[in-house]
Order: C-alpha cells, then sequence, then structure tokens
C-alpha cells in the first residue's frame, strides 16, 4: 500500500503471548510472589501475587464445586472490590467466562443482560449509595424467598440458578461470597485439569457495549485478546514490577479490567483501588499515601481532581505515568496533568470493546506535542487504517475518514448475533470503529469525532472535537461538549454546553465573543448553554444525545428532513 495512504503496522520485535490469563498469571506470582498485587483502600485489604493465586485458585474450585463448567458463563454485578479481581482471575482459570455488568442497570436491564448470554451464576453487590442491589435481584427473581442456594428457577431468568452477594450475613435464596469461598479448596486438583485444557482463544469476558440505540451487545472477547492488550499497554507505560497503578475507573469497563488489572499483572505491578466509585479527594489521598506511580482516568475524572478546593493539599510527585483515555482528551487538559500533577509521562489511548479494547497509544517517549494532539501510534501486532465510509478506499494521510483496525484484539463476536458482528468486522478481519479519524505523515492518528457526531451545517462538515480544543482556550471555561442540533435553514446548527472553572464568570454572549475572528463563522455556535454537569455513562463518556434530545425540547426544534 502507497506510503502516503492512511494505513499503518504495528511492531512485532516482542511476540504475542499464546498462554491463557490463568496460566501467565501463576507465571507472574511465581517470579513475584511476596509483592503487593492489590491494595483495596477502602476496603482495607492488601494481597500479594502468592496470596490472590491461592485464593483464585479457592475460588475457581468453589465455582467448578457450584456446578459452573467451562464456558458457562457468571456475571458480576459491582463496583470495584478485592472480589472483582478475584472473580476475574478464578473465572479465568476455571476457564469460566466473566460477564461484566454495568452497576447504573436496573431490573429489566439486568434481565436483559443474564438471559441474552445465559448466566448460571450472578455475583452482586448488596448496595451503593441509593441503589438497593439485592432489592433488584428479588424484583427480577422473587423466587429467591423460597429457593435453596444454588437451586434458583426463576421465571424472569430461567438459566440463573445462584445469587452470590458480596454482604455478610444470609439472604434467602442466596449464598454469600465468603461461604462460597469456603466451600472450594485452594489445591483441588479439578482446577488444574481443567486448567491444563483451556485454550488463549477460548473466550473468557463479555463485555456490554453502550449503544445509544437499541438493546446492548455482547462483545465476547478470549484470553489472547485482553491478555496481549493489558500486556503492550503496559509496555507502553514502562511499567514494572515497582510501580504502583492507582485505578479509579471501573472494572466492569475495559478501562479498569485491562489496562488496569491485565496491565499490572502482566507487569509484577501494583494496582490500587482507592475507593469503590470515584471521588477526585480519595484519590489525591490515595496516591499520596500510597506513593503511585500512576493514574489512570477519563478526562472528567482528571478534570475533578485538578480543580479540587483540597488539590493543593496533596504530595503528588511520586507519578510519573499512567492513561487518560474513554474520551477525546482535551490538550488544556493534558497540558496540566503533566505540569501539576507531575506526569510526565502520561499516555493516551485509543480504542474501543470490541477491541479489547486498545488500538491505538502513545508512549512514554511520545514528544509531549504528540501526545497532547493525538491518540499514538498503532499497537504492536495490530493493523490499522483510515478508509473513506463510501468508497472503502484508504483514503490519503491527513484527510478525514473512518478508523478501521485489524489483529489480535479484534473481538471473538456479539455473543449469539452473528448479524450484529457480520456488520461490525467486514470478512477480511477488520473491525469498523464508527469513529472519525485522521493519520499524519509520521503515523500519529487523531480522533476528530464519531461519524454520527460530526454535523453537516449547510453542506459544510464540522468536527465538534475541533470547536471543543478552541473553546477550552477560555480562561473562564473548564470543560465544553459541541453538539449539533436540528435547524431548518442549515439542516443542522452547532450548540457548546459550558462549565465554567469555580469562581470564573462569563456569559453565553461572552463565549461566542470569543470565537468570532478566531475560527470560522460557520464553527461558531449559534447556542451556548452553561452548565453545572453533562448528561453522562458511568465510566464517564458523554452522552450527547441526551444533550441533543435537551435542546431540542428546550428550543422546540424539530429535524428539518420531518418538518
Amino acid at each position: 500500500m502507497p506510503i502516503n495512504t492512511s494505513h499503518a503496522i504495528g511492531r512485532t520485535d516482542a511476540p504475542l503471548i499464546e498462554d491463557t490469563i490463568g496460566h501467565h498469571f501463576e507465571a507472574i506470582a511465581r517470579r513475584f510472589p511476596q509483592r503487593e498485587v492489590l491494595v483495596s483502600r477502602h476496603q482495607g485489604q492488601r494481597l500479594t501475587y502468592a496470596q490472590l493465586d491461592r485464593q483464585a485458585n479457592c475460588l475457581a474450585s468453589a465455582l467448578l464445586r457450584a456446578g459452573l463448567a467451562p464456558g458457562d458463563r457468571a456475571g458480576i454485578w459491582a463496583h470495584n472490590c478485592a472480589e472483582w479481581l478475584l472473580m476475574q482471575i478464578a473465572t479465568a482459570k476455571a476457564g469460566i467466562v466473566l460477564v461484566n455488568i454495568n452497576p447504573a442497570y436496573r431490573a429489566t436491564e439486568l434481565e436483559y443482560a443474564l438471559n441474552k448470554v445465559g448466566c448460571r451464576m450472578l455475583v452482586t453487590m448488596t448496595a451503593y449509595k441509593t441503589s438497593d442491589y439485592l432489592g433488584l435481584v428479588r424484583e427480577l427473581a422473587p423466587e429467591l424467598a423460597t429457593a435453596r442456594p444454588g437451586q434458583l428457577q426463576a421465571a424472569r431468568a430461567p438459566q440463573l440458578q445462584t445469587v452470590v452477594q458480596l454482604g455478610v450475613g444470609n439472604e434467602p435464596g442466596m449464598l454469600c461470597f465468603a461461604d462460597l469461598m469456603a466451600s472450594g479448596s485452594a489445591d483441588d486438583a479439578a482446577v488444574a485439569q481443567v486448567s491444563a485444557k483451556l485454550k488463549g482463544t477460548d473466550p473468557i469476558n463479555i463485555q456490554f457495549t453502550s449503544g445509544t440505540t437499541g438493546f446492548p451487545k455482547g462483545a465476547t472477547l478470549t484470553h489472547r485478546n485482553i491478555l496481549n492488550n493489558g500486556f503492550f499497554i503496559g509496555e507502553a507505560m514502562q511499567l514494572t514490577e515497582h510501580d504502583r497503578l492507582c485505578v479509579p475507573v471501573p472494572l466492569y469497563h475495559c478501562f479498569g479490567m485491562v489496562l488496569g488489572n491485565l496491565a499490572c499483572i502482566t507487569h509484577g505491578a501494583t494496582i490500587v483501588y482507592p475507593n469503590d466509585g470515584f471521588d477526585p479527594l480519595t484519590v489525591l489521598e490515595t496516591v499520596q499515601a500510597e506513593k503511585c506511580t500512576a493514574l489512570h482516568g477519563v478526562p472528567t475524572m482528571f478534570i475533578a481532581e485538578l480543580a479540587h478546593p483540597r488539590f493543593a493539599e496533596f504530595d503528588l510527585s511520586s507519578l510519573r505515568s499512567g492513561i487518560m483515555a474513554g474520551s477525546p482528551c482535551p490538550t488544556e487538559v493534558m497540558k496540566q496533568v503533566v505540569e501539576r500533577m507531575h506526569m510526565n509521562e502520561v499516555t493516551i489511548a485509543y480504542g474501543m470493546t470490541e477491541t479489547s479494547p486498545v488500538s491505538c497509544q502513545s508512549s512514554t517517549q511520545t514528544p509531549l506535542d504528540r501526545r497532547v494532539s493525538t491518540v499514538g501510534l498503532v499497537q504492536p501486532h495490530l493493523e490499522i487504517k483510515v478508509i473513506d465510509p463510501v468508497t472503502g478506499a484508504s483514503v490519503p494521510r491527513g484527510v478525514t475518514g473512518e478508523f478501521c483496525t485489524k489483529g489480535y484484539s479484534v473481538m471473538h463476536g456479539y455473543w449469539g448475533d452473528e448479524a450484529k458482528t457480520r456488520e461490525a468486522i467486514d470478512t477480511d478481519g477488520w473491525m469498523h470503529t464508527g469513529d472519525l479519524a485522521t493519520m499524519d505523515a509520521e503515523g500519529y492518528v487523531n480522533i476528530v469525532g464519531r461519524i454520527k457526531d460530526m454535523v453537516i451545517r449547510g453542506g459544510e462538515n464540522v468536527y465538534p472535537r475541533e470547536i471543543e480544543e478552541f473553546l477550552y482556550r477560555h480562561p473562564a471555561v473548564s470543560d465544553v461538549q459541541v453538539i449539533g442540533v436540528p435547524d431548518q435553514k442549515y439542516g443542522e446548527e452547532l450548540c457548546a454546553w459550558v462549565i465554567l472553572k469555580a469562581g470564573q464568570t462569563a456569559t453565553e454572549d461572552d463565549i461566542r465573543g470569543f470565537c468570532k475572528g478566531q475560527i470560522a463563522h460557520y464553527k461558531v455556535p449559534r447556542y451556548v448553554k452553561l452548565v453545572e454537569a453533562f448528561p453522562m455513562t458511568i465510566t464517564g463518556k458523554i452522552q450527547k444525545f441526551a444533550m441533543r434530545d435537551q435542546m431540542k425540547q428546550e428550543l422546540q426544534l424539530t429535524d428539518a428532513k420531518t418538518a
């Protein structure tokens, strides 16, 4: 393929790991038995690699003795905790497919997830803030009231047999996690026998994609998918057994489970959970107390940490690296993370659940100007290209098109949905992401938005990311999101939602005035809305569709094509 086309292939000098997660973890545990693998601050728990390996063997034994077999699905519905990591390792050892269930789900969504993939077991937290998780489980399966633990027969979840709750004490029809653990043996020969028959290409994890329309799809990932991705992510960060990574991002999402847990355990590093859910103060406290060398987060998390009124009280000088990902990373925020949080080697990662997730990442050696303006280069053993969405041909370098990726990281498929799988992965194995990107002459990729987020105003293609980056330069702006809203004359008009910095003031006219004469007239937002927060998912992804719907209602706008 010509060098001036948007196509790149990753390095292959480090070989792919062709083992299972369980076997690879055991090898790391033998190398670093007494090193801490986990610090769960809110639980007051610390585990060494040797301790976690033994406990995971015990839990794997318990899962098999509970009647689960390799290939069966077990759901986990919980925020960050030691038990989450334990389930991740134990299910991998036993060949049981771990199903990540979003803690934001309610009874009907839980019902959909469990039935879509046929979960035989559910491990659930008891409560979080105002959410009563056991109440939601009982709403779905009232038969628990009279069922014997492990023998549930629920009309709305017919394949679910066992519910395990993470609290203390007994609940009707449920096992408690401690009792489940007690039923296993760390020296159970059955675990070794099962583990010996597993292959790296076996599915081991299902994650539901958070689509804005339709039902979530279960992206099915193999040992090979996520183990290698975690390893190469850690390589880009230059992780070693001396690193301590603070993980405030949720484990049910790839960011926590792969970029956090698996990046660490493939390098003998320490995972540190500051809390069960995100809280900027506990992140700052944890980094100082545990002398964390790396910190993960989506941009909104870093913004909240930087803006915290007690930020200056904490010594963050132990930090050197980490990852900012999950949504486009504002240049100004990135600069502040480097300067004020000492994260001189912070990296940017880009990907999607269906690609395990990372396809591109900057490294600790990437020049700062490239780290703040791109998502880095193609990851090892992967192939990427930017195509014309209409013709499918690779576009010239510098031209916007759809980002596609190919290689070991592409998912096994959507669980039970071959049609949707074929829509996403073409016959040549390319995953079509739906993201708009450019690739420069040196192969650095910049994500400019989603195909569905691109605004077409009077025939001009407008990329919200470009306008957002410009508005971050306004001295009063803390965060900004730009969307398209219907317009009868131009088809679409631009609308900017703006969060101001604490103690700063600005009007809608001030924001528009800042743009005039500085960017093209058609890029100046017609509408500006000052807000306290953006609607977002539990993982920190902005829900632009919700913003768009709200503006249509507030401004009484109708789509031009239906007016």
